[in-house]
């Protein structure tokens, strides 16, 4: 891995066909995907200017091992049978060193399923002006980061580049990928955040909330793709700081969102810089959530 941040993947080799707001995507002959995890971060769904140093790598990490403990309950987009000897330069390969990985190429749902175990976030706005999440209806009187009788699914529309994504209903989700699928994605992803809850609470880590992605292959099999339970698709809290009614200290991006919402900023491009501080404290963050979760 370079120990310079990376912004974005410079390869040659390979025919360009997407950056997202974390990913460079690239294609890999017909039927696979080669995929880089770069240092980006993105805040409010704006790509901030200041890439966080070894973030990819860190990411990258942390969903090889949630598919490796997920693997015999739904399969994954990985495919490390490709040997990329013949596909890149060597200089390509040390760039892309601990932060990339060759995927099979599936189609993507539209949608991004969320589990939510606590009220917080957008759950907690939504809560407040509807007593309600994503219309699902809870008990009056919860507080703020207060845990969920049941945890909850709320899925959300994946928004194009440059735009917010949008909770949706279980009903629209059903409209976008047919009931049956919508079922199956619903309940793999709340089979999916129980059991990695279960887990992390015995590194110290409650899993507020946490989203996945879902694909396709041309069978029709439902894959796990895109990351898996990282600081940037989940709310990691420390156990033994959790209090209800206030928003917990964190292991994940939390801590550069309060920061933006400091300033006089409109929550669309172009973010603004980060201080030298936050970054640090934001890679060392990342870095803590690696630790205790998988130990390396």
């Amino acid at each position: 891995m370079t120990t310079a941040p990376l912004h974005e993947a410079t390869i040659t080799s390979l025919p360009k066909i997407h950056s997202g707001k974390v990913r460079d995507l690239f294609a890999l002959g017909p039927d696979h995907l080669f995929i880089v995890t770069s240092d980006r971060l993105s805040a409010f769904d704006v790509i901030l200017p200041n890439p966080i140093p070894g973030k990819g790598a860190v990411l990258n990490a942390l969903t090889a091992f949630w598919m490796a403990r997920f693997a015999s309950i739904i399969p994954n987009h990985f495919d490390t049978s490709v040997d990329l000897v013949q596909w890149l330069t060597p200089a390509e390969r040390a760039q892309c060193e601990g932060r990339a990985v060759v995927a099979k190429k599936l189609k993507a749902l539209p949608v991004e399923a969320v589990a939510r175990g606590y009220l917080i976030g957008s759950g907690w706005k939504d809560y407040q002006d509807t007593g309600a999440v994503c219309g699902i209806p809870l008990p009056k009187g919860l507080r703020l980061a207060d845990k969920l009788p049941q945890a909850i699914f709320t899925p959300a529309f994946k928004a194009p580049k440059g735009e917010h994504d949008a909770n949706i209903s279980f009903d629209e989700t059903v409209k976008l990928v047919g009931p049956a699928l919508a079922a199956q994605v619903r309940d793999v992803t709340l089979r999916l955040y129980r059991e990695a809850s279960e887990f992390a609470a015995t590194r110290g880590i409650i899993i507020a909330d946490t989203k996945f992605e879902f694909g396709l292959d041309d069978a029709g099999t439902l894959h796990l793709i895109d990351e898996v339970l990282t600081p940037d698709s989940s709310r990691f809290w420390p156990a033994d700081r959790y209090q209800p009614g206030i928003s917990p200290p964190s292991f994940d991006k939390q801590y550069v969102r309060d920061y933006l919402e400091t300033l006089d900023w409109n929550k669309t491009a172009p973010g603004p810089t980060l201080p030298d501080a936050v970054i640090a404290r934001t890679a060392s963050t990342y870095r803590e959530a690696q630790r205790l979760l998988t130990g390396a």
